[in-house]
């Protein structure tokens, strides 16, 4: 049975990937997930398959190397993902040093431990041994709004933010240990997720929740900033793909080809609610245009991403399968069957940094 250490697996990619690989491989696999358990870290997020005999949770921060190692050593694993890190960009503009501690620190403890596991006397590997890190494609930095350029493998990074910075770090420190080392290991940079388990901080999960309580829906600048929209499911199917037939030390850029500007997809959701919400739901009357808010513009705020998943569409036969109009109907219609789980994560400190981030804006 191969064994997967999935780092960061209670967040809302982790958690998603989790759920897939059980969907896909059933016991033919054991899943380690470890997470320090975040604000963006929910059990709830796992609490389904969380009694499965092939799945164990350990909490732990990747950047305690004594607990990493520990994990190693009792275990046998085969496969690393390593989703965990801090996300979102506004929390990068305002304590960056987590950001480095988190993503740059944590990603040498990983691949310290699992070369010191994996690697025999001659300094080759273990046989079927693999690391994938799991990045994103602010590290290349922004498009201009011309819709025919994209971000390729080969693009040259210039990194905008602290966290888009501490990902690109964190990039270059996996592709040094493969040039080095010869660590069998790849890279992903994906477009922006989207869909179930998405903690409200992030756009499309923040306006479903807001619209669906008549408050405000906030908009950085004029709303016209492009991102490349990517179902978390196809996502998923993505880095499994690549974990199976993907060629080590090479990096593949996972994208939806769903290039949407902001107040775009606001409107989108407005209107999906609208068609999606039984007339008698008292929540219809809520959801409006006018709640719609332009705030201050963030801080280095990109312009556009489009990735173009060329390559691993030609090497692995992995596309985007979800056109928005469908994924964004799954993951409203989730939200309306986890009501609870949005109340949850949505108390106490989320409130408080909700408000530090938007009232004054």
């Amino acid at each position: 049975m191969r064994t997967y250490l999935v780092t960061g697996g209670a967040g809302f990619i982790g958690s998603n990937y989790i759920h897939y690989m059980f969907r896909k491989y059933d016991n033919e696999i054991r899943i380690i997930n470890v997470d320090v358990l975040t604000y963006a870290g929910n059990l709830e997020n796992l609490k389904d398959i969380e009694d499965r005999d092939n799945y164990t949770f350990i909490r732990a921060d990747i950047t305690d190397k004594d607990a990493i190692q520990k994990i190693f050593d009792e275990n046998d694993i085969d496969r690393v993902v390593h989703f965990a890190a801090e996300s979102h960009v506004d929390r990068s503009i305002k304590n960056p040093e987590v950001f480095v501690k988190t993503n740059v620190l944590g990603t040498a403890v990983m691949l310290n431990c699992a070369k010191a596991a994996w690697e025999l006397p001659d300094g080759s590997f273990k046989e079927g041994k693999k690391f994938l890190h799991v990045s994103t494609d602010e590290v290349y930095g922004s498009l201009p709004d011309d819709g025919t350029s994209y971000f390729y493998e080969t693009t040259p990074y210039s990194p905008h933010s602290p966290y888009s910075a501490s990902k690109a770090s964190s990039d270059m420190l996996v592709k040094a240990y493969i040039d080095t080392y010869k660590f069998p290991a790849n890279i992903t940079n994906c477009s922006n997720n989207y869909g179930p388990y998405q903690f409200p901080e992030k756009l499309i999960p923040l306006i479903i929740n807001n619209a669906l309580q008549g408050k405000k829906l906030p908009v950085y600048g004029n709303g016209m900033n492009i991102r490349d929209w990517l179902y978390v499911d196809d996502h998923a199917k993505g880095i499994d793909m690549v974990q199976e037939k993907g060629k080590l030390g090479e990096t593949y850029n996972i994208g939806g080809h769903n290039e949407k500007r902001n107040i775009e997809i606001i409107h989108i959701i407005l209107d999906t609610l609208k068609e999606m919400l039984p007339e008698n739901d008292p929540r219809r009357a809520n959801v409006s245009e006018d709640l719609i808010t332009y705030v201050e513009d963030r801080k280095g705020h990109d312009i556009r991403y489009a990735i173009a998943p060329d390559k691993i569409k030609a090497e692995i036969g992995w596309e985007p399968e979800t056109m928005f109009a469908e994924g964004i109907k799954k993951t409203i219609a989730w939200f309306f069957e986890h009501e609870d789980w949005m109340k949850n994560v949505t108390s106490g400190d989320y409130q408080k940094y909700y408000e530090s981030m938007y009232n004054n804006r």
